[in-house]
């Protein structure tokens, strides 16, 4: 049952799952199966990440490459940015329908949840909504108000060009956004400067520290850059160290994070997307010589597929095996769902690729504010289907679990709960990420989070291009707002309504 009980207006439900094309593709129009390249001609909000008018002229119309046929290469197809959204509308039509196999869904609790949405960014942000950031790693690297990045810019020698800051950089938020899964309850990391940080922006804190001690780099004489050599190297215990883990401060998915690290540093010896010196910055010189990017002027213009491309096959490498596979090729972040139509293949799988998209989020923001590069297609990446923006719609009581998963749920946590250094209070339901329930849950969080953008923008009174866009929705409302609700409903442990038995890779 959500904090909210108070019946909602009528026009709750009258959302239906037609507006997330609008919502979250902003009139993309392309099939799923045609083949047919779409055309953005709309410039991307992220080049221009600290807020306020740009002032740079549109960009020219840019066809976006089209996404595989899934008739012929369903694999393809299902490691694409396109299919996440195309995919996961069966489960949010389903859910509309109150047809969820896991959980009942009260419509009624729509509104409320944009209303409390809606509270908090008028809370953060009135008047100036033009001055909310986008979702991504930047701002955890600056929580209690410190510039951290912006210190970290100013520490190198000035003859530094903005390409290799920018290379930097690149190194650091991957290898960042990589170590962000969820640290669990128990986890806390003391900075240099004394202070005790927890959960995502302990973990950005601790990389950002290792990665100025030269941890992830193998020459001495630059420490401030990831590369494969230093990546490979590494083991669990050095990890833990550089995480300050112990038995009194334990974190959860040690080492899977470990094992992640360690097979990044093999997926970098790409030189194509890589270099020779094995570094995730040089990224920034495959992209900028890409056939399909453009100059307006002297700005470059990238799409997101192409960058996308990088991250999910320069990065396959990265995944665990025991992922869904299909055709023997692992999709990563990808499971069967019961919410899905009935069929023998491919199609009962939702594609979610959270951690790529995480990753996609946060390295727009340097490339934009170091490089000026725009980026068009930005509207194909979708909410982060992950346990802040999910618990929102489950405190708020539009998501109910169903009695009989409670039960299972809850066996799983007592049952976790006698390993050593478990969480043993405020008992909620527990499942592992190839789960049902948390499968189902996650499509049905990315389905709401495209209509509730409708919804937020409307009560603000935010119109065209004034409107938030998904990113800006996602950092200053939803993923905010499910943290303070579980800090809230759950104070000793600050835990989601359901908790995902995560090893470090998923979340």
């Amino acid at each position: 049952m959500g904090l909210f009980s108070r019946k909602s207006s009528s026009k709750a439900n009258s959302i239906n799952s037609d507006n997330m094309s609008k919502n979250g593709r902003k009139g993309s129009q392309a099939s799923v199966a045609s083949g047919s390249s779409t055309s953005f001609t709309t410039q991307s909000r992220i080049s221009n990440p600290g807020g306020g008018s740009s002032g740079l002229p549109s960009i020219p119309a840019v066809e976006l490459p089209p996404a595989p046929d899934p008739a012929l290469d369903p694999s393809g197809y299902l490691r694409s940015i396109n299919a996440v959204r195309e995919r996961s509308k069966f489960v949010i039509d389903a859910a509309l329908k109150n047809q969820l196999t896991n959980f009942t869904v009260d419509l009624e609790k729509f509104n409320d949840v944009a209303e409390y949405v809606v509270s908090i960014i008028k809370r953060d942000y009135a008047p100036d909504y033009h001055t909310i950031p986008p979702h991504g790693r930047w701002q955890h690297f600056e929580v209690g108000g410190t510039p951290r990045v912006d210190n970290l810019l100013k520490s190198w020698p000035a003859d530094i060009d903005a390409m290799e800051r920018t290379r930097r950089l690149i190194d650091l938020f991957l290898v960042s956004v990589l170590l962000d899964a969820g640290a669990g309850n128990n986890w806390q990391y003391k900075a240099n400067n004394g202070k005790i940080y927890r959960r995502s922006e302990g973990l950005a804190i601790a990389s950002l520290e290792m990665f100025t001690a030269g941890l992830f780099s193998s020459n001495p004489e630059q420490k401030d850059q990831a590369d494969g050599m230093a990546l490979k190297q590494l083991t669990v215990e050095t990890l833990a160290k550089g995480l300050q883990v112990s038995p009194e401060n334990p974190i959860e998915g040690l080492e899977g994070r470990s094992n992640l690290l360690i097979r990044l540093g093999g997926a970098l010896d790409n030189q194509q997307f890589f270099g020779v010196d094995s570094r995730p910055g040089n990224m920034l010189d495959y992209l900028l010589q890409h056939p399909t990017t453009q100059k307006l002027g002297v700005t470059p213009v990238i799409t997101i597929p192409t960058l996308w491309s990088v991250l999910m096959d320069g990065l396959a490498p990265i995944w665990p095996q025991s992922r869904t596979q299909f055709d023997g090729i692992s999709l990563g972040d990808a499971w069967p769902c019961s919410s899905m139509p009935p069929a023998p293949g491919w199609e009962r799988i939702v594609p979610f690729h959270k951690l790529t998209q995480w990753l996609t989020y946060s390295l727009l923001v340097p490339m934009s504010k170091l490089m000026g590069i725009m980026f068009v297609g930005e509207d194909l990446l979708t909410g982060l289907p992950e346990y802040r923006n999910g618990g929102l719609f489950i405190d708020t009581g539009l998501l109910t679990l169903k009695p009989a998963q409670v039960e299972r749920g809850i066996k799983k946590y007592h049952d976790n709960a006698q390993k050593a250094g478990q969480p043993s209070v405020e008992v909620v339901p527990m499942f592992t990420p190839d789960d049902d329930v948390i499968v189902e849950w996650r499509a049905a969080t990315l389905g709401f989070l495209d209509l509730l953008l409708d919804e937020v923008n409307k009560m603000l009174s935010l119109n065209g291009s004034d409107g938030l866009s998904l990113a800006q929705m996602l950092e200053a409302g939803t993923w905010k707002g499910g943290r303070e609700l579980a800090e809230v409903s759950r104070p000793n442990t600050k835990e989601p309504p359901i908790m995902i038995l995560s090893d470090g890779t998923v979340f």
